[in-house]
């Protein structure tokens, strides 16, 4: 086993005061801020850095607009790191930091970084539903949730131009370790690191002829955390970009907020886990993007242009 987990997303924006609001109502602990570079982190402590896009220590952009500089991919041993390390530096040069974390980009031009991981583990207690013949919560109601708190960040999805689709995937699977566990061929590529078992860690999407963010994802408790989760960033004057819905590939329970800092971030619950034995699928058209979205016929209609078949 050698990547475990996704350590920390860093993004360039424009104003840092903003962006630092957003994740904080979001529900992430802040843990540092100075003039020039906030940090938060979810429950198992991966780190959500956002810099000043003139900072010269962020590695290049792939877009004019704010978004993902990083992605930084915790691996499970120091020997672990200085393979994965060698081997790229077959074709592409790779520094070291100060920190030790290895630092290179990848084949679209995304900051690419690897660091010795120490996950916490939680003995959090998930939320409780009761049905017949199931009962998980006795003598006790169900209440408001007072504070959603992402547990963890669960995957990423960049956007990648189409051409050249099957060298940008190739490059984490073949390089990385990664595995492919459903192609889109219309529309991108599903992954799943080694050391996890969710449907899938990271998302290639295809655009037409553009790179750029798409989304983080952030796993949650329950279905009553991604509710009212999407409910306070309204409240507190955020925009959503998806109603609540389920995702047909990966079946997570969702629901989309856009972020001032580029893309959009996700609430997401009921994620299908998966092992060796799940077969690659390969797609030759795009499945709905939905098994279904909530819809309403109480209050006048109001066109939802977040929707339509893509996946992304």
């Amino acid at each position: 086993m050698a990547i475990e987990r996704i350590e920390s997303v860093v993004y360039g924006v424009d104003d840092l005061d903003e962006c630092a609001r957003f994740f904080e109502d979001f529900g992430l602990e802040l843990v540092d801020r100075t003039d020039t570079r906030v940090v938060l982190t979810t429950q198992v402590k991966q780190r959500l850095v956002l810099k000043r896009n003139d900072d010269p220590s962020l590695p290049r952009a792939v877009e004019t607009t704010p978004g993902i500089r990083e992605v930084v991919w915790g691996v499970d041993s120091q020997e672990a790191l200085d393979a994965l390390v060698e081997e790229l530096r077959t074709d592409r040069e790779v520094t070291i930091d100060e920190d030790g974390i290895a630092h290179t980009y990848d084949e679209t031009g995304f900051g690419l970084a690897l660091a010795v991981t120490a996950p916490e583990q939680l003995a959090y207690d998930p939320r409780r539903y009761n049905s017949s013949g199931r009962i998980e919560r006795w003598n006790l109601p169900h209440t408001p949730i007072a504070d959603i708190r992402p547990i963890r960040i669960c995957h990423v999805a960049l956007n990648i131009p189409k051409e050249g689709w099957e060298q940008a995937s190739a490059f984490y699977c073949d390089r990385l370790n990664f595995r492919a566990v459903d192609i889109v061929k219309p529309m991108g590529v599903f992954m799943q690191i080694e050391g996890d078992d969710d449907q899938h860690n990271f998302l290639l999407c295809h655009r037409p002829d553009r790179a750029g963010t798409n989304h983080t994802s952030y796993e949650v408790s329950g279905f009553d955390d991604v509710i009212e989760g999407g409910n306070h960033m309204i409240q507190k004057g955020w925009r959503e970009a998806r109603r609540l819905g389920r995702h047909t590939v990966g079946s997570n329970v969702f629901r989309f907020i856009h972020s001032p800092a580029g893309g959009r971030v996700e609430y997401a619950a009921d994620m299908d886990r998966v092992d060796d034995a799940y077969p690659s699928r390969v797609h030759e058209e795009t499945p709905p993007h939905h098994i279904w979205v909530l819809e309403t016929n109480r209050d006048p209609a109001v066109p939802n242009t977040s929707e339509g078949t893509a996946l992304s």
